[in-house]
């Protein structure tokens, strides 16, 4: 499964939960996002043609991160731009989300591993504003568990 977070018409992040299955191969993000997030399922044989990826200049503008969750439990506060908390979700072994836009948060459950992927290279502090959390201090679990 899918599941976009959205805050208007401004996707905030796309949620794949661990339980999704399809064969062949599906791209879930707009072709003009700096991160691509896809998913591809083959059978035992299936061969990838072998390639080089072509020197392509890119103007990238925001950081976009994609988290794997390998193991444990996480929960994603999401922000607007003015730094209002909107939403909630919690991730699990297995999922993966790509952050694309806005603010966002999180807080270990359970014990956490998980893997990072963005844009580099790091720009230290230009790199992104911290702000105090403004999410709610009791989580509703009936409502913002998937």
């Amino acid at each position: 499964m899918l599941e976009e977070i959205r805050h208007g018409d401004e996707i905030l992040a796309m949620i794949l939960r661990a339980s999704f299955r399809e064969p062949g191969i599906h791209f879930f993000t707009p072709g003009h996002y700096s991160q691509q997030l896809g998913y591809m399922h083959h059978p035992a044989g299936k061969k990838i043609v072998p390639h080089i990826h072509n020197i392509c200049p890119r103007s990238i503008t925001l950081t976009q991160e994609v988290l794997f969750i390998r193991k444990g439990r996480v929960r994603v506060d999401f922000y607007d731009q003015d730094r209002a908390y909107l939403e909630s979700r919690v991730l699990e072994t297995g999922d993966v989300i790509l952050l694309a836009s806005a603010g966002h948060g999180f807080e270990a459950l359970e014990e956490l591993e998980m893997i990072e992927v963005k844009q580099g290279p790091y720009m230290g502090d230009e790199d992104k504003t911290r702000f105090e959390a403004s999410a709610p201090a009791t989580f509703n679990w009936g409502k913002d568990t998937p």
